[in-house]
């Protein structure tokens, strides 16, 4: 039988304060109880360790041996457990997060930048992808992704407004073949699709009229995991493409890019940052949820 932990941590400190007496005091409970532990580890390994008398505590030779060997281990686990205790005091350490491709508002590049320069302890590493997993089980801080596919026992801090998804094509494709007037009408056109995976079904394209939701499979003439290159087929007239508002914005405002079907386009819930407890939650997480919320309200009152 194996000696219980707590007691080789009370036989470490009998031996480092040669007295029950000080030793109780130092682990805050009973001489006796110390005592008794001792006693306990001793019939566990079956020798004495410890050599007691009216006046005095010493070790054995066995007990000498033993401390010898387990010390060392234990000011080494104090030693962990002070550095692990170290990183509540302020933000510091990797701060991990797996973000979805299209959380436009997150990855464009502000917020993180001004964060990262406001905790330079904090090393960011961020997984852009679109994978769906439990970010607790493959070692995740936090992530960020929309707020309808977010499970429900996660805490979730709005990173975006409301959103909604848009058709768009080039000014010289729609002049080539004209602007569709239902998305029906996309079945005939050629389209420029999304996948998540390669080896999974290109997304289909939804839409809403008179309160109801429907979608429409697209024969995609193109399909990319890349919502990037989604953006330079659409740009070169390759197509019409279907994506997040906040990915064509520019190029709508540039006039490269002409919204399509606006009508058929519900807004819903944005993207969140998520993560599974407030309880003993790190520094390093707090002081992102802090600075995002800073950093929203900071960009609303300068838009309002």
């Amino acid at each position: 039988m194996l000696p219980d932990f707590n007691a080789l941590a009370a036989f470490v400190i009998v031996a480092e304060e040669k007295s029950f007496r000080a030793a109780a005091d130092r682990i805050g409970v009973t001489r006796s109880a110390v005592s008794q532990t001792i006693r306990k580890l001793e019939e566990t390994l079956g020798i004495a360790v410890v050599s007691r008398t009216t006046r005095s505590v010493a070790l054995t030779e066995a007990g000498e041996r033993l401390y010898a060997q387990v010390a060392p281990a234990f000011s080494g686990m104090q030693e962990a457990i002070e550095t692990a205790a170290s990183l509540r005091d302020r933000p510091r350490g990797q701060l991990r997060l797996a973000v979805s491709s299209i959380a436009e508002s997150f990855l464009s590049g502000p917020m993180l930048a001004s964060f990262a320069a406001d905790n330079p302890e904090v090393r960011l590493h961020i997984t852009v992808t679109d994978e769906e997993f439990d970010i607790v089980e493959e070692g995740y801080d936090a992530g960020v992704r929309l707020g309808e596919v977010i499970a429900q026992d996660m805490i979730a801090v709005p990173v975006s407004g409301e959103q909604r998804q848009l058709a768009v094509a080039s000014p010289a494709y729609l002049e080539r073949f004209g602007i569709p007037g239902h998305p029906r009408e996309l079945t005939e056109r050629r389209c420029i699709g999304w996948r998540r995976a390669p080896n999974l079904p290109a997304y289909r394209w939804e839409f809403a009229e008179d309160g109801r939701e429907f979608s429409v499979a697209v024969d995609d003439a193109i399909t990319t995991t890349d919502m990037a290159l989604m953006i330079k087929l659409a740009l070169s007239g390759a197509g019409i493409s279907f994506g997040m508002e906040d990915s064509f914005r520019p190029f709508i405002k540039s006039g490269e890019l002409v919204p399509l079907l606006e009508e058929f386009c519900p807004e819903f819930p944005g993207f969140y940052l998520y993560y599974p407890s407030r309880r003993n939650m790190a520094p390093k997480l707090r002081a992102l949820v802090d600075h995002l919320r800073a950093f929203r309200q900071g960009a609303a009152s300068v838009n309002g």
